[in-house]
């Protein structure tokens, strides 16, 4: 059994993580409302990899014994003025997780819980993707979309993204 703090953050943080995916959908229908195949085809893998990762700390809660409850997921409120606004929300997005599963990690580090911050070190790797991609997104976008072709250039390169499944063992 965790300690009932780690528990209640964890199954936050699964409540978190399908937010998170909820976001890039809608991100990605502002894309593809937009015309822009690739940066939808980004963030709808990038969905893809934040539900991935609910389900993976539901799977975690599950084998050590805690019962996973979700919470309503709040609809995404943003409005994008811009094709860069929601890459910078995303960079936003991502730092706030990270901080959010720190906080976890700080608790099982208070609790002596070496099994969860063993998992959690996997999640703090990938946060540092994570909010790499987010940055090198926007000044890939500060760099080359500037003009239509630019613009048309990148979106072809994040429709060359393809999903690859996570890669924790559980």
């Amino acid at each position: 059994m965790l300690e009932r703090e780690v528990a209640k953050q964890l199954i936050e943080q699964v409540n978190k993580e399908f937010y998170s995916a909820y976001l890039y959908l809608d991100i990605a229908n502002y894309y593809a409302d937009q015309g822009l195949e690739g940066f939808e085809n980004w963030f709808m893998i990038q969905a893809q990899e934040e539900r991935d990762h609910a389900l993976l700390f539901r799977q975690y809660l599950l084998n050590n014994g805690e019962s996973v409850s979700f919470s309503e997921i709040a609809a995404p409120s943003q409005k994008f003025d811009s094709y860069r606004d929601p890459l910078a929300a995303v960079l936003e997005h991502e730092q706030y997780i990270t901080s959010q599963i720190n906080e976890i990690y700080k608790t099982a580090s208070s609790n002596n819980d070496f099994r969860t911050i063993q998992f959690l070190d996997w999640f703090i790797k990938e946060q540092g993707e994570e909010e790499k991609s987010a940055d090198d997104n926007i000044k890939k976008y500060d760099l080359f979309a500037g003009d239509s072709k630019g613009l048309f250039m990148l979106d072809n390169e994040m429709k060359s993204r393809a999903y690859a499944a996570p890669s924790l063992v559980l």
